[in-house]
């Protein structure tokens, strides 16, 4: 009896040539997950849960039911007004709740502000190393992602390489700050720059600041709120997850112009109809609550950071830092293979997970990413220790 070829479903071109996603991809190599050796550095978590506080407001509010039914669109009022008057107080700014939609997380935002912006065959400005959702969703749209160089002193972008980038397909420009995977800080003056490109060169900025909450708490990241027109070229898009552990219940926001927001009602009601109620309620809890948590947490992610940066002082690694901050080092390992054999030998062999430089857009292949958010800084000179062991073929 002849056996019939399997009928495979015909796929979305762009879909089916985008990569895997790379933190699944990277736990697929783990022999045995629950291994008490195991260094788990490939995915952004934090180390906590919620404050208690916090989870027994949405003990109560899961027994009365008040997260279960939809809400507007945009999102609940009251965390719309607390997210304006967070934003106005940090930076110096007048937005108000009608400025904001709420979304379904912080990649749900980028997806529906590209959706709105951008054609297939459009181009999108990115700096390298990029997040790797936003160039697979740049990939399953059919948009073409240009790279902003990476800079291997500072991990900062250039704004002068804008101009040689911009084409009369040019649709945005992304920022990530502190960036993923890099952990860098963009200055003020550095973000200024590349909103007057992309104000002269009439293309929106967008930046994504979700991890702004474990920068210093007291200074503006940047000052484009306060231009009068700024709603004219910026999107800020945010992420509640990271600032109060908060990731599993999926909300993020977008500051934005009206006009845009009209067209991301259409987007939010075909794609997600609102971001999950009780999600808006447990983030409208934390804004209002939870200050002096959210410092704590911040000054503890800090200290994880500065002990990361002296575990790696070891006077025998050849591993090096390229950049540390928020919840991200950025290290450039001494091998001459790529960055995804030299991270599967590091699961394979020595029980550490990271994130291979090839997730992160091209020319990435001496690089991987740790997130050392939600390891123990106890952990960091063993960490040190199995990576100097990794050298051995040097």
């Amino acid at each position: 009896m002849q056996t019939q070829p399997e009928k495979l479903m015909i796929t979305n071109t762009h879909v089916a040539q985008c990569s895997a996603a790379p933190i699944a991809e990277v736990k697929s190599w783990v022999k045995d997950p629950d291994s008490p050796k195991l260094i788990d550095m490939c995915q952004a978590v934090p180390a906590h849960l919620p404050a208690q506080a916090l989870l027994d407001y949405l003990a109560e509010v899961v027994r009365n039911g008040d997260g279960a039914g939809y809400t507007s669109w945009e999102g609940i009022e009251p965390l719309r007004s607390a997210l304006a008057d967070d934003i106005n107080q940090r930076y110096q700014a007048s937005i108000t709740a009608d400025d904001a939609v709420i979304t379904a997380g912080c990649n749900q935002a980028f997806s529906a502000v590209i959706d709105a912006l951008c054609e297939e065959a459009d181009e999108v400005i990115v700096a390298l190393p990029c997040y790797f959702n936003h160039q697979m969703w740049l990939n399953i749209r059919g948009i073409v992602p240009r790279y902003l160089t990476l800079n291997t002193d500072t991990a900062i972008p250039d704004p002068a390489e804008v101009n040689d980038l911009i084409s009369e397909r040019t649709k945005a420009i992304v920022l990530v700050t502190p960036n993923n995977p890099t952990g860098a800080t963009y200055s003020p003056e550095c973000i200024e720059q590349f909103y007057q490109l992309a104000k002269a060169n009439n293309v929106a900025l967008i930046v994504d600041e979700t991890y702004r909450d474990f920068i210093d708490l007291d200074k503006p990241p940047h000052h484009l709120f306060q231009h009068q027109d700024w709603s004219d070229t910026f999107i800020h898009l945010y992420s509640f997850s990271k600032v109060f552990a908060l990731t599993g219940e999926r909300v993020g926001a977008i500051v934005c112009s009206q006009s845009l927001l009209k067209q991301l009602e259409k987007i939010q009601d075909c794609a997600v109809i609102c971001a999950p109620h009780s999600g808006q309620l447990a983030a409208t809890y934390g804004i209002k609550h939870l200050a002096d948590w959210k410092r704590e947490k911040f000054e503890s992610i800090q200290q994880r950071g500065e002990a990361l940066k002296q575990a790696f002082n070891h006077s025998d690694l050849k591993y090096k830092l390229l950049s540390v901050g928020a919840y991200f080092a950025y290290v450039k390992h001494p091998f001459a293979e790529d960055s995804m054999t030299v991270s599967r030998r590091l699961v394979e062999e020595f029980e550490v997970l990271s994130i291979p430089g090839e997730s992160f857009g091209e020319d990435q292949e001496q690089y991987i990413r740790f997130a050392f958010a939600n390891v123990d800084e106890s952990r960091f000179p063993d960490l040190v220790e199995r990576l100097i062991a990794s050298q051995k073929s040097l």
